[in-house]
């Protein structure tokens, strides 16, 4: 699907739109891309006008959602289909997304960006070959993309949060000129497209699947065998795993993966919050 180009408002977005032309300024100068870029909306008594397309002032919007322009109205990024789905403003401008009202990226501390960001460099993608196997907003792909990958396989299973990415400005979109066909983007369970992926043909591998309780057989051995088999000898490998159930239950799902991924042929220790590996 092609990436949206119009406007992004947030409340407060939307709230200063209102102040401005309430105030009797015709210029409105900020952010209508979630800090993207900035740009000047010339604003007129009934309607405000950016990029050359004109649009009605919203009604009252809602904290903590973004709303997109569907062509007729200015309508919250979200969807329902068996669970609510939609894209969270933060603080940072670079958004995070929810399932049912669970968080699915972390946002208290720094940007989702540049989490994604830190978590990357552990498998030095320069150059390499990457496997991003739950592609999500596509910032690990991102970040791969701006350190110079050779080419990302990334997968999602999820054609909403794939519909997500289109609206996002901070999603890398697969067709955009400037990346060069590196990123391939697949709707796909990686679960089982990873079984026609070629043996030892890719250099690094970025693993953030949902939490264990959604999606076991992400986390089980026999996946992780098929990891092993798909990367070559001495690539490296991050699996984020968070610390679910730790306090209420003293499971230790990191500890849990490093067993695992050691028995499928990797070296593995814990870093950041989750599973940095080697394939021996």
């Amino acid at each position: 699907m092609p990436h949206y180009t119009g406007p992004l408002l947030t409340r407060d977005t939307a709230a200063a739109l209102l102040a401005a032309r309430d105030r009797g300024d015709t210029v409105w100068h900020g952010s209508l891309d979630l800090g993207r870029t900035l740009a000047d909306a010339r604003l007129e008594a009934g309607t405000w006008q950016w990029r050359d397309a004109a649009y009605p002032y919203p009604g009252r919007l809602k904290d903590r959602t973004l709303y997109y322009w569907d062509g007729e109205d200015f309508a919250p990024i979200s969807r329902y289909a068996g669970s609510l789905i939609k894209l969270v403003p933060t603080e940072w401008g670079v958004p995070t997304f929810e399932i049912d009202g669970i968080k699915m990226l972390p946002t208290s501390k720094e940007s989702p960006l540049d989490d994604a960001r830190r978590k990357v460099a552990l498998v030095e993608p320069h150059g390499k070959v990457v496997l991003d196997t739950c592609g999500g907003l596509g910032y690990f792909a991102a970040c791969c993309l701006a350190a110079g990958a050779a080419r990302i396989l990334s997968f999602e299973k999820n054609d909403d949060v794939l519909w997500l990415r289109t609206l996002n400005p901070w999603s890398p979109d697969p067709d955009a000129p400037g990346h060069d066909g590196r990123l391939q983007l697949t709707h796909a369970d990686i679960s089982q497209a990873v079984t026609q992926v070629a043996d030892a043909s890719v250099d690094a591998v970025l693993h953030d699947p949902p939490r264990f309780g959604i999606a076991g057989e992400l986390y089980s051995q026999a996946f992780y065998d098929q990891l092993a088999r798909v990367l070559r000898r001495g690539g490296k490998l991050f699996h984020y795993t968070g610390t679910p159930n730790k306090l209420t239950s003293g499971r230790d799902v990191p500890g849990e993966v490093v067993k695992r991924l050691e028995k499928a042929g990797f070296k593995a220790q814990r870093a950041l919050d989750g599973v940095v590996a080697v394939r021996r």
